[in-house]
């Protein structure tokens, strides 16, 4: 189902418990607003969770935004997913595969640094019911007339309309090496930037910097119902305006089109 652009869209690549970060970004949306003369949709492209110190801070965050600008949205992530079944599925097979990939931290940030796996997931649905709601209600995929926002990206070979939820999620080379223009401009996340900045090609903004390891969280602001594009980041210092990688793989980029 395609929903209608909202007049202001903020996308955020992965956060990964980088609560100070993120907080950072938010507080920037007033200035965003008054400066597009409309309300944020804010679009989370999914990985709130795990690696960073504090994915519990940036979950409150989330749902924060949610209430305050309800056409947001969060897309799910592969550490969300990890985090969501193990609050919902008792003996979670995969639950070691999760926390040696950022799990651990992920439940140090509920005060769960010394724990018992069981213990720690009956304390997180106890005390803080609404995060297990906020990820269970996460789209894998949403398409707009112009952009499909999504955590790991598609499978070019099928319509964006027919997604595997599983791809969406977790989908990586077949997306990423893809090369040849798509029936929507596709902006994700999941696969880190090296240049620690955006990245623009003929079919998709990648919008993962690294904010775990570097320091920098980035957004792309949609303004005008889709028409016109920019990209700010925050970092230690603040929120400022970042510019894009432009890879031009012979057929220009989807920056091209844009205002």
């Amino acid at each position: 189902m395609i929903v209608e652009t909202p007049p202001l869209v903020v996308a955020i690549g992965d956060v990964h418990g980088q609560s100070d970060l993120l907080r950072r970004l938010l507080g920037a949306l007033p200035r965003l607003e008054d400066e597009a003369g409309a309300a944020a949709a804010v679009y989370f492209l999914g990985d709130l969770v795990d690696r960073g110190p504090d994915s519990a801070g940036v979950i409150d965050l989330v749902i924060e935004t949610r209430e305050a600008r309800p056409a947001s949205r969060l897309l799910l992530g592969n550490h969300d997913e990890w985090f969501r079944r193990f609050l919902s599925e008792p003996g979670f097979e995969e639950a070691e595969t999760w926390l040696d990939q950022g799990g651990r931290e992920t439940l140090a940030s509920y005060g769960r640094g010394s724990f018992d796996l069981e213990a720690a997931r009956q304390a997180i649905l106890t005390l803080h019911p609404a995060h297990l709601q906020l990820l269970a209600e996460a789209a894998p995929i949403v398409l707009t007339e112009r952009f499909a926002f999504v955590h790991a990206g598609v499978d070019p070979s099928r319509p964006l309309q027919a997604q595997d939820p599983h791809d969406c999620i977790w989908i990586r080379a077949p997306f990423m090496k893809h090369v040849g223009r798509l029936s929507h401009v596709v902006i994700h996340g999941h696969t880190p930037q090296k240049a620690r900045r955006p990245t623009a090609t003929e079919n998709r903004l990648s919008m993962d910097t690294g904010a775990f390891f570097s320091g920098i969280l980035s957004a792309v602001v949609i303004e005008e119902d889709g028409r016109r594009l920019r990209f700010v980041a925050a970092t230690r210092r603040g929120v400022e305006p970042i510019e894009p990688v432009r890879l031009d793989r012979g057929l220009g980029t989807v920056l091209d089109a844009f205002g």
